[in-house]
């Protein structure tokens, strides 16, 4: 290293695109890169194989310009002809950013020149995702029964990733404690780690929850400690249950039948017990330590919301400190004179 330290390896031969990702996934993403989860790897060679080697494999790696990947991102699509999400790109720009830091590791590139550094890409979401009221839990776990209430009461009341949810087994049932020991996950099929160290952090099982686990160990055929607690019996407990499979099949319907009408996926659930431990006014770390998130960033700015509710109440407190005599006095008033213009116009209506 001493006699090359001051050699230009740049210079030494050109490497395209195509060869940099091979290289990313041979050592960042083949099945012994444990630092990433199985999801993020199959994710992550979908993006590089889908995106980048295609429009980029040919490019070498010295030619690569800030603005022309930002017009790139812009413009690129799904297979049905519609422009990928923000959030979409958003994520091919942070892969593309780390697939640069790796040559920089192996010194193909001068530290500091990663060209992905400046690239300006939202990641606004189409729309905001949905979170679940209590009243809604509640209608929706009346319309569910067997293992597929337990499964939505585990998320909505642990926020376990999907893929942590159908990878338990009953040995990471710990009743004694009343706590759940996430060892693994599973995501097309495959049992890989989990995403992050934070994410193997056991959660605690509220009594409640814990009985009605043990009650559906009871009654399930399979029972033993290597078992998957939600094991298919289409395949006679080899496998758990296909996440996608119980989404469209049972959740969904039932959802539809209790009157949601909001768009329901597993994630869901995950938000929704994020934004009512926010609104129950807990600790910001006990939220981000019960997420298993890294970061409280994440848990704030991403997984929780708000209620409606909640910042009315806000509002009033300050409106409160402003006016003390006033609203008292007039608040009465004010939503009597509301509700009469409201009778009146659906009166005439």
């Amino acid at each position: 290293m001493r006699v090359n330290e001051d050699r230009n390896r740049e210079s030494l031969r050109d490497i395209a695109v195509e060869d940099l990702v091979d290289h990313y996934i041979h050592t960042e993403l083949s099945e012994s890169a444990d630092w990433h989860s199985l999801a993020t790897r199959i994710v992550y060679r979908a993006f590089l194989r889908r995106w980048v080697r295609p429009y980029w494999g040919e490019t070498s790696i010295y030619s690569i310009r800030t603005i022309a990947v930002e017009r790139w991102l812009r413009w690129l699509r799904r297979a049905d002809g519609n422009l990928l999400a923000d959030s979409t790109k958003a994520k091919i720009r942070s892969l593309l950013s780390a697939l640069f830091n790796h040559a920089i590791r192996y010194e193909w590139f001068d530290q500091g020149k990663n060209p992905i550094t400046l690239v300006r890409q939202s990641a606004k979401r189409q729309k905001t995702p949905e979170v679940l009221e209590i009243f809604e839990i509640q209608s929706l776990l009346q319309e569910l029964n067997s293992c597929f209430r337990l499964m939505v009461i585990l998320d909505v009341t642990t926020g376990l990733r999907r893929s942590e949810l159908f990878a338990l087994k009953w040995r990471d049932a710990d009743f004694s404690n009343l706590q759940l020991d996430v060892q693994r996950s599973i995501y097309l099929g495959k049992t890989g780690k989990c995403k992050t160290e934070a994410s193997r952090k056991p959660i605690p099982l509220d009594e409640r929850v814990a009985a009605d686990l043990w009650l559906w160990k009871e009654a399930s055929k399979y029972r033993e400690a290597d078992d998957w607690m939600f094991a298919s019996p289409h395949t006679n407990g080899s496998r758990p249950f296909w996440p996608d499979a119980v989404l469209q099949k049972v959740i969904r319907p039932a959802a539809l039948k209790a009157g949601i009408r909001k768009v329901i996926g597993w994630h869901t659930f995950r938000r929704t017990y994020s934004t009512l431990l926010i609104a129950n006014d807990e600790n910001v770390k006990v939220v981000q330590e019960l997420m298993r998130h890294a970061n409280s960033r994440s848990t704030l700015e991403i997984y929780s919301q708000a209620r409606m509710e909640e910042k009315r109440r806000a509002q009033q407190r300050v409106v409160q400190a402003i006016f003390p005599d006033e609203v008292d006095v007039q608040a009465p008033m004010i939503q009597g004179a509301l509700m009469t213009g409201y009778l009146e116009r659906r009166s005439t209506g």
